[in-house]
């Protein structure tokens, strides 16, 4: 009798450990793409810390990368919801995030570079931005990117917007001789701003539009963008099936007219800003 009940229990465990298994509690997947497929929950990277982009709130971050994340994966899936894990992914740990899987996949305007691009695999670009300028409204020294001669710009770290003032091409835009400032991310940079520690924060105009609106007017942005930041879907190196998906999922919600509509939503009459209004081409999986 004993060994009959320790037998019936021996078979219950085993039971248990198959419905774990299956369950997916242990699951691995070759691809983000099979993960989806399999129901589970993908790990999302994106900012915390830029307003209108991917601010964290109480159930949450909220804004267009959010959004658009939400919209690739349903799409990746077939039309149905994604079961999601939000993970904050400032500009300095997106690459090792993608590298030792923290996260699945990163929405964190992510611009997509050739430097970048040997180390993730990219889907999109989703949307192209444009570097730009941000001073303080009673500020009349500044009216061009070029008037950033001399002046105090922020370097913000694991980003690369500095660059594009301070050294030529092709790494570079302009070759100016301004001084840099470090912060740990671009909320700082605006707090730095605030506090009159910087003369300008230049970066993508997507990311000065979203502190200048929740500044309340405080801010301007000059509206003269220099560069095109393609904003890319971050994977981990290689997972060319995910990408594909994505891409195609980006190229409907263009199509069906969502990405237009969420950009409308959270950047709409903000002065200065030139939305895109048409799909950027795919820049291909690798």
């Amino acid at each position: 009798m004993h060994m009959r009940r320790a037998g019936a229990v021996l078979s219950i465990a085993a039971l248990a450990a198959g419905l774990a298994a299956c369950g997916g509690g242990d699951q691995t997947y070759a691809t983000v793409a099979d993960k989806i497929a399999g129901g589970g929950t993908i790990v999302v990277g994106t900012k915390w810390d830029q307003p209108s982009l991917g601010l964290k709130m109480a159930n949450g971050p909220e804004g267009f990368d959010v959004d658009v994340a939400k919209a690739v994966l349903k799409e990746v899936n077939g039309g149905k919801d994604v079961k999601i894990e939000w993970k904050e992914s400032a500009s300095s740990n997106r690459e090792p995030f993608l590298q030792n899987g923290t996260v699945d996949i990163i929405f964190a305007t992510y611009s997509i570079t050739e430097e970048r691009k040997g180390k993730v695999t990219f889907g999109g670009p989703y949307v192209v931005a444009h570097q730009d300028v941000m001073v303080r409204k009673d500020d009349t020294s500044i009216t061009t990117p070029q008037n950033l001669t001399g002046k105090r710009i922020c370097k913000a770290a694991g980003s690369n917007s500095y660059r594009r003032i301070t050294d030529p091409p092709p790494d570079g835009e302009l070759d100016l001789d301004a001084t840099t400032v470090d912060a740990a991310n671009y909320s700082e940079c605006v707090q730095k701003l605030t506090g009159s520690n910087l003369d300008a924060v230049t970066t993508d105009d997507l990311i000065l539009a979203g502190f200048a609106k929740q500044a309340g007017g405080n801010f301007k942005v000059l509206g003269q963008g220099f560069t095109d930041e393609k904003y890319g879907v971050g994977l981990k190196k290689g997972d060319t099936k995910t990408c594909e998906a994505v891409n195609t999922a980006v190229k409907k919600l263009w199509d069906n007219g969502t990405i237009k509509q969420l950009l409308d939503k959270w950047f709409g009459g903000i002065e200065g800003l030139n939305l895109s209004t048409t799909a950027p081409p795919p820049e291909g999986c690798s």
